[in-house]
Protein backbone atom coordinates (compact mmCIF):
# COMPACT_ATOMS: atom_id res chain seq x y z
CA UNK A 1 0.00 0.00 0.00
CA UNK A 2 1.10 3.37 -0.85
CA UNK A 3 1.48 5.82 1.91
CA UNK A 4 -0.63 8.95 0.72
CA UNK A 5 1.11 11.46 2.54
CA UNK A 6 4.15 13.44 1.23
CA UNK A 7 7.70 12.35 2.30
CA UNK A 8 8.44 15.95 4.27
CA UNK A 9 5.78 15.94 6.34
CA UNK A 10 6.18 17.49 10.02
CA UNK A 11 7.21 15.06 12.20
CA UNK A 12 6.70 14.15 15.83
CA UNK A 13 9.66 16.46 16.83
CA UNK A 14 8.46 19.29 14.80
CA UNK A 15 5.12 20.66 16.88
CA UNK A 16 5.23 22.94 19.84
CA UNK A 17 1.97 23.09 22.03
CA UNK A 18 -0.42 25.48 21.10
CA UNK A 19 -1.71 27.70 24.16
CA UNK A 20 -5.67 27.37 25.02
CA UNK A 21 -5.76 31.05 23.90
CA UNK A 22 -4.77 29.74 19.98
CA UNK A 23 -7.24 27.39 20.24
CA UNK A 24 -9.81 30.62 19.55
CA UNK A 25 -11.22 31.35 16.47
CA UNK A 26 -11.03 28.09 14.47
CA UNK A 27 -12.90 27.18 11.22
CA UNK A 28 -16.51 26.65 11.60
CA UNK A 29 -16.94 23.04 11.98
CA UNK A 30 -14.40 22.04 14.54
CA UNK A 31 -15.08 20.89 17.85
CA UNK A 32 -14.72 23.27 21.05
CA UNK A 33 -11.54 21.79 22.66
CA UNK A 34 -11.97 23.59 25.75
CA UNK A 35 -15.87 22.20 26.65
CA UNK A 36 -15.90 19.38 29.65
CA UNK A 37 -17.75 17.15 27.22
CA UNK A 38 -14.83 17.09 24.38
CA UNK A 39 -12.17 16.54 27.38
CA UNK A 40 -14.55 13.78 29.22
CA UNK A 41 -14.46 12.04 25.23
CA UNK A 42 -11.10 13.19 24.64
CA UNK A 43 -9.56 11.27 27.80
CA UNK A 44 -10.94 7.81 26.74
CA UNK A 45 -10.26 8.65 22.97
CA UNK A 46 -6.29 9.66 24.14
CA UNK A 47 -6.11 6.65 26.20
CA UNK A 48 -7.12 4.59 23.68
CA UNK A 49 -4.42 5.71 20.86
CA UNK A 50 -1.41 5.83 24.08
CA UNK A 51 -2.62 2.11 24.91
CA UNK A 52 -2.64 0.85 21.06
CA UNK A 53 0.80 2.43 20.71
CA UNK A 54 2.25 0.37 23.94
CA UNK A 55 0.55 -2.21 23.01
CA UNK A 56 2.00 -2.27 19.64
CA UNK A 57 5.26 -1.95 20.63
CA UNK A 58 4.98 -5.27 22.89
CA UNK A 59 3.66 -6.95 20.09
CA UNK A 60 6.41 -6.18 17.94
CA UNK A 61 9.06 -7.06 20.26
CA UNK A 62 6.99 -10.31 21.42
CA UNK A 63 6.65 -11.33 17.29
CA UNK A 64 10.75 -11.39 17.42
CA UNK A 65 10.55 -14.27 19.27
CA UNK A 66 8.72 -16.36 16.83
CA UNK A 67 10.98 -14.86 14.21
CA UNK A 68 14.63 -14.47 15.36
CA UNK A 69 15.59 -13.55 12.00
CA UNK A 70 13.28 -10.50 12.33
CA UNK A 71 13.96 -9.57 15.63
CA UNK A 72 16.45 -6.27 14.91
CA UNK A 73 13.55 -4.89 12.09
CA UNK A 74 10.55 -5.70 14.33
CA UNK A 75 12.20 -4.09 17.26
CA UNK A 76 13.05 -1.05 14.90
CA UNK A 77 9.01 -0.49 14.59
CA UNK A 78 8.00 -0.77 18.57
CA UNK A 79 10.37 1.94 18.85
CA UNK A 80 8.42 4.03 16.62
CA UNK A 81 5.24 2.70 18.61
CA UNK A 82 6.63 4.19 21.70
CA UNK A 83 7.77 7.70 19.67
CA UNK A 84 3.98 7.19 18.85
CA UNK A 85 3.05 6.88 22.43
CA UNK A 86 5.09 9.92 23.83
CA UNK A 87 3.54 12.40 21.28
CA UNK A 88 -0.16 11.24 21.84
CA UNK A 89 0.90 12.08 25.62
CA UNK A 90 1.74 15.34 24.88
CA UNK A 91 -1.62 15.74 22.92
CA UNK A 92 -3.50 14.72 26.22
CA UNK A 93 -1.31 17.53 28.05
CA UNK A 94 -1.48 19.73 25.54
CA UNK A 95 -5.34 20.25 26.14
CA UNK A 96 -4.66 19.31 29.93
CA UNK A 97 -7.10 16.20 29.60
CA UNK A 98 -5.91 13.07 31.99
CA UNK A 99 -6.34 10.13 29.92
CA UNK A 100 -8.47 7.06 30.92
CA UNK A 101 -6.13 4.34 31.14
CA UNK A 102 -7.74 1.85 32.78
CA UNK A 103 -10.83 2.00 30.08
CA UNK A 104 -8.03 1.56 27.50
CA UNK A 105 -6.65 -1.49 28.80
CA UNK A 106 -10.68 -2.71 29.37
CA UNK A 107 -10.83 -2.17 25.66
CA UNK A 108 -8.18 -3.60 24.11
CA UNK A 109 -8.54 -6.61 26.25
CA UNK A 110 -10.25 -9.26 23.73
CA UNK A 111 -7.67 -8.34 20.73
CA UNK A 112 -4.59 -8.46 23.16
CA UNK A 113 -5.90 -11.52 24.85
CA UNK A 114 -6.08 -13.56 21.39
CA UNK A 115 -2.36 -12.36 20.47
CA UNK A 116 -1.42 -13.60 23.82
CA UNK A 117 -2.66 -17.40 22.95
CA UNK A 118 -1.81 -16.99 19.34
CA UNK A 119 1.90 -15.86 20.74
CA UNK A 120 1.90 -19.09 23.28
CA UNK A 121 1.12 -21.28 20.62
CA UNK A 122 3.78 -19.89 18.18
CA UNK A 123 1.04 -18.59 15.36
CA UNK A 124 3.10 -16.23 13.90
CA UNK A 125 0.32 -15.83 11.29
CA UNK A 126 -2.56 -14.82 13.80
CA UNK A 127 -0.20 -12.52 15.79
CA UNK A 128 0.62 -10.87 12.50
CA UNK A 129 -3.03 -10.54 11.34
CA UNK A 130 -3.90 -8.98 14.50
CA UNK A 131 -1.07 -7.12 15.37
CA UNK A 132 0.30 -5.62 11.56
CA UNK A 133 -3.15 -5.78 9.64
CA UNK A 134 -6.04 -5.52 12.09
CA UNK A 135 -4.55 -3.22 14.52
CA UNK A 136 -2.93 -0.68 12.07
CA UNK A 137 -5.45 -0.40 9.32
CA UNK A 138 -8.14 0.45 12.69
CA UNK A 139 -5.01 3.06 13.71
CA UNK A 140 -4.75 4.30 10.31
CA UNK A 141 -8.85 4.40 9.91
CA UNK A 142 -8.93 6.68 13.12
CA UNK A 143 -5.94 8.88 12.55
CA UNK A 144 -7.62 9.75 9.03
CA UNK A 145 -10.96 10.64 10.45
CA UNK A 146 -9.12 12.19 13.42
CA UNK A 147 -7.05 14.74 11.62
CA UNK A 148 -9.09 17.04 9.66
CA UNK A 149 -11.14 17.65 13.02
CA UNK A 150 -7.99 17.68 15.33
CA UNK A 151 -6.44 20.48 17.73
CA UNK A 152 -3.54 22.44 15.69
CA UNK A 153 -1.13 20.54 18.39
CA UNK A 154 -2.78 17.39 17.67
CA UNK A 155 -2.93 17.04 14.05
CA UNK A 156 0.48 17.91 13.22
CA UNK A 157 1.46 14.71 15.97
CA UNK A 158 -0.92 12.78 13.82
CA UNK A 159 -0.12 13.54 10.58
CA UNK A 160 3.47 12.50 11.39
CA UNK A 161 2.10 9.07 13.24
CA UNK A 162 0.05 7.83 10.50
CA UNK A 163 3.12 7.71 7.63
CA UNK A 164 4.89 5.25 10.03
CA UNK A 165 1.86 3.27 10.95
CA UNK A 166 1.82 2.52 6.89
CA UNK A 167 5.29 1.25 7.38
CA UNK A 168 4.04 -1.20 9.48
CA UNK A 169 0.82 -2.24 7.50
CA UNK A 170 3.32 -2.99 4.83
CA UNK A 171 5.76 -4.62 7.02
CA UNK A 172 3.09 -7.44 8.08
CA UNK A 173 1.32 -7.39 4.13
CA UNK A 174 5.27 -8.15 2.12
CA UNK A 175 5.85 -10.90 5.55
CA UNK A 176 2.26 -12.86 4.72
CA UNK A 177 2.40 -12.17 1.09
CA UNK A 178 6.16 -14.32 0.76
CA UNK A 179 4.29 -16.94 2.77
CA UNK A 180 0.97 -17.15 0.99
CA UNK A 181 0.79 -20.37 0.17
CA UNK A 182 1.10 -21.52 3.13
CA UNK A 183 -0.73 -19.27 5.45
CA UNK A 184 -4.30 -19.05 3.89
CA UNK A 185 -6.00 -21.59 6.67
CA UNK A 186 -4.64 -19.96 9.73
CA UNK A 187 -5.26 -16.71 8.14
CA UNK A 188 -8.64 -17.00 7.38
CA UNK A 189 -9.60 -18.52 11.16
CA UNK A 190 -8.12 -16.00 12.90
CA UNK A 191 -9.64 -13.49 10.76
CA UNK A 192 -12.76 -15.34 11.62
CA UNK A 193 -11.84 -15.20 15.56
CA UNK A 194 -10.38 -11.45 15.12
CA UNK A 195 -12.30 -8.93 12.59
CA UNK A 196 -15.51 -9.47 14.42
CA UNK A 197 -14.10 -7.73 17.85
CA UNK A 198 -12.90 -4.47 16.07
CA UNK A 199 -16.01 -4.14 14.69
CA UNK A 200 -17.73 -4.30 18.24
CA UNK A 201 -14.64 -1.94 19.31
CA UNK A 202 -15.84 0.67 17.07
CA UNK A 203 -19.22 0.04 18.61
CA UNK A 204 -17.45 0.64 22.00
CA UNK A 205 -16.01 3.63 21.03
CA UNK A 206 -18.73 5.26 18.72
CA UNK A 207 -20.57 7.65 21.28
CA UNK A 208 -16.87 9.34 21.96
CA UNK A 209 -15.67 9.27 18.85
CA UNK A 210 -19.03 11.63 17.84
CA UNK A 211 -17.94 13.79 20.58
CA UNK A 212 -14.80 14.58 18.40
CA UNK A 213 -17.07 15.14 15.75
CA UNK A 214 -15.62 11.48 13.98
CA UNK A 215 -18.41 9.41 12.88
CA UNK A 216 -18.80 5.74 13.34
CA UNK A 217 -19.63 5.04 9.73
CA UNK A 218 -16.62 7.20 8.42
CA UNK A 219 -14.59 5.08 10.68
CA UNK A 220 -16.01 1.86 9.41
CA UNK A 221 -15.61 2.61 6.00
CA UNK A 222 -12.04 3.86 6.17
CA UNK A 223 -10.94 0.54 8.43
CA UNK A 224 -12.73 -1.58 5.75
CA UNK A 225 -10.83 -0.36 2.76
CA UNK A 226 -7.51 0.03 4.67
CA UNK A 227 -8.20 -3.77 5.78
CA UNK A 228 -9.29 -5.25 2.01
CA UNK A 229 -6.38 -3.15 0.42
CA UNK A 230 -4.36 -4.81 2.50
CA UNK A 231 -5.66 -8.21 1.95
CA UNK A 232 -5.18 -7.28 -1.88
CA UNK A 233 -1.70 -6.83 -1.39
CA UNK A 234 -1.44 -9.80 0.24
CA UNK A 235 -2.38 -11.77 -2.58
CA UNK A 236 -6.09 -12.86 -1.64
CA UNK A 237 -8.39 -13.08 -4.60
CA UNK A 238 -11.68 -10.53 -4.19
CA UNK A 239 -13.83 -13.69 -3.75
CA UNK A 240 -11.55 -14.35 -0.17
CA UNK A 241 -11.67 -10.59 0.36
CA UNK A 242 -15.08 -10.62 0.05
CA UNK A 243 -15.72 -13.55 1.95
CA UNK A 244 -13.62 -12.54 5.11
CA UNK A 245 -14.78 -8.74 5.05
CA UNK A 246 -18.19 -10.61 5.84
CA UNK A 247 -16.53 -11.27 8.92
CA UNK A 248 -16.83 -8.46 10.55
CA UNK A 249 -20.94 -8.56 10.51
CA UNK A 250 -21.13 -11.82 12.79
CA UNK A 251 -19.77 -12.66 16.34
Amino acid sequence: MTCPYPLDMPSLDTPSPVPAAENQGLPDGLPDFGSSSYKSAYSRINAIVIEGEQEAHDNYIALGTLLPNEAEELGRLARMELKHKKGFTACGANLGVEADMPFARDFFAPLRNNFQKALSEGKVVTCLLIQAILIEAFAISAYHIYIPVADPFARKITEGVVKDEYLHLNYGQEWLKANLDTIREEFEQANRDNLPLVRRMLDQVAGDAAVLQMEKEDLMADFLTSYQEALTEIGFTPREIARMAASALVG
